[in-house]
């Protein structure tokens, strides 16, 4: 996909983890078309991470996907970056960052990002018994946003429907 990025940024967001693994080629298939891809995959050496990420960016691209990379990676042909605000700022494409209280929001407003990831709405997987924002200060928070907000957290296709908040990203609720 090629990202222009004035555009509106998807509305879905499909990221990837060690957990979800085996299930994102058949994820990235089910998306509708111009959805988002962040690919993570921390837990890969890199080379492997290198050829999983060539691999999965391919078939993100075939379904007219934003294919977006998390952590080190510049130059491997990603439309934007993806992680905590102070890593993505300066980075090349779409730059998306990652929020989880009223501060972080406000360094992502003041770089100006393309996009923020706030999170954890709900209980998630990924941090089992971390406090989570609700859905009231979910909409507490996101209303503080000068730039699209992505909700990230234990998102479902029903929890976005109870959240209701179009824009929205999952690991395992999307694979």
């Amino acid at each position: 996909m090629q990202v222009d990025h004035g555009q509106t940024l998807p509305l879905l967001w499909l990221l990837s983890d060690q957990r979800n693994d085996l299930r994102l080629e058949a994820a990235l298939a089910a998306l509708p078309p111009g959805s988002g891809f962040v690919f993570r995959h921390y837990h890969l050496a890199p080379d492997a991470r290198r050829a999983r990420f060539e691999t999965l960016a391919a078939k993100a691209r075939e379904g007219g996907h934003c294919v977006i990379l998390s952590g080190e990676g510049a130059g491997w042909g990603a439309d934007g970056a993806y992680g905590p605000v102070e890593t993505v700022s300066a980075a090349s494409g779409l730059r998306l960052g990652t929020a989880h209280d009223g501060e972080d929001l406000q360094r992502a407003n003041s770089a100006r990002l393309d996009g923020v990831f706030l999170s954890p709405v709900f209980p998630t997987r990924s941090h089992p018994g971390s406090a989570v924002l609700g859905v009231q200060g979910f909409h507490v928070l996101a209303q503080q946003a000068l730039v699209p907000v992505i909700a990230l957290g234990g998102m479902t296709a029903e929890h976005a429907h109870d959240l209701d908040w179009p824009r929205w990203g999952a690991i395992d609720g999307l694979a």
